[in-house]
């Protein structure tokens, strides 16, 4: 499939992005441009990498360090699509249904943390 026609097949969902068009969106990707993925112990350190460099731009803009000049043009946008590219390599070769495991997720935190948050005093603060 072309980039072009992944393109128009986006269009057509009304720009939903869900987690399964994004891992398919990726495998794609890898077929068309990148020959093959690269194993997962390699792609784990890629991720190490990228979620380093994540790291850095938000120590230095948000944090107590002081940014480099070298680093003030840095996107962090660009730099978490990086960490949610490998991401998907990983969920991909590993055959994980991330989209199915998020909602899982989500569901899990909601009954086990319903209140949890809402009542700790450390969140509260300014209340």
């Amino acid at each position: 499939m072309t980039v072009q026609l992944q393109f128009l097949l986006i269009q057509k969902t009304k720009n939903k992005m869900g987690l399964k068009i994004l891992q398919k969106q990726v495998d794609n990707w890898i077929k068309q441009y990148g020959v093959r993925y690269f194993d997962p112990l390699t792609n784990m350190a890629q991720l190490s990498e990228e979620v380093g460099e994540v790291a850095r731009i938000i120590a230095r803009r948000y944090g107590e360090q002081s940014e480099k000049e070298s680093d003030k043009e840095k996107n962090l946008s660009e730099e978490l699509s990086d960490v949610l590219f490998v991401v998907f390599c990983i969920a991909n070769q590993t055959n994980c249904d991330l989209e199915s495991a998020f909602s899982d997720k989500l569901k899990l935190k909601s009954k086990r943390d319903r209140v949890r948050h809402i009542n700790n005093p450390k969140l509260n603060k300014n209340k």
